[in-house]
C-alpha cells in the first residue's frame, strides 16, 4: 500500500508539472498559454544594444536566457488581465521569487510604469547599480518596437 501511495504522489507532481516554453525575455508559453509578465518590458528577441565598451551584443536574446535561467525550476502565474494579443498578462512566481520583478532588478528588463509602476524603483536601482542593459547603451523596447513597425509600413 505504501508504494502505491508513493507512485501516485510521483505521478500526480508529475502531471502538475507545466510545460514552459521561454518565448522572450518577457513572454512564456505555458501549457499552450500565452503569458506576458505584467509590468515589465524586455528588449526584443532580436534588438542589440552596446555594452559599457560600446560593443554591440544581442540584448534581446540575453533578456530571454535570464527569464528561462529565472523559470527553470518552474513557474506559477497568477493571472491579472487579458491583453489585446489574447496573452494572459500575469505575475509569475518561481517559489516566492516574483519572477517580473527580478527581471527589472537584473536589469534585463525595464519597468512598464504606464500600465504597473510597482517596479519603478527596480529599474532605478538596477540603472544606478549598471546591471544588465543598464551596463551600456540600450533603445527601450517599446521606442525599438514603434520603430521596426514604422520601418516595416515604409518598405
Amino acid at each position: 500500500m505504501k508504494k502505491i501511495l508513493i507512485a501516485i504522489c510521483c505521478l500526480w507532481s508529475f502531471a502538475l508539472k507545466a510545460e514552459v516554453i521561454v518565448v522572450d525575455g518577457d513572454s512564456l508559453l505555458i501549457d499552450g498559454r500565452r503569458v506576458r509578465l505584467e509590468g515589465i518590458d524586455a528588449p526584443e528577441y532580436n534588438q542589440n544594444c552596446y555594452d559599457a565598451n560600446g560593443v554591440m551584443y544581442k540584448c534581446g536574446q540575453k533578456a530571454k536566457e535570464a527569464l528561462a535561467e529565472a523559470v527553470k525550476s518552474g513557474v506559477k502565474c497568477q493571472k491579472m488581465n487579458t491583453d489585446i494579443y489574447q496573452r494572459e498578462v500575469s505575475i509569475c512566481y518561481a517559489g516566492k521569487v516574483n519572477i517580473n520583478q527580478q527581471m527589472v532588478r537584473n536589469g534585463w528588463a525595464v519597468a512598464y510604469t504606464r500600465y504597473f509602476p510597482d517596479f519603478a524603483l527596480d529599474e532605478e536601482n538596477a540603472r544606478k547599480e549598471k546591471r544588465g542593459i543598464w551596463k551600456g547603451r540600450f533603445m527601450r523596447p517599446d521606442l525599438y518596437r514603434a520603430l521596426e513597425t514604422d520601418k516595416v509600413q515604409h518598405e
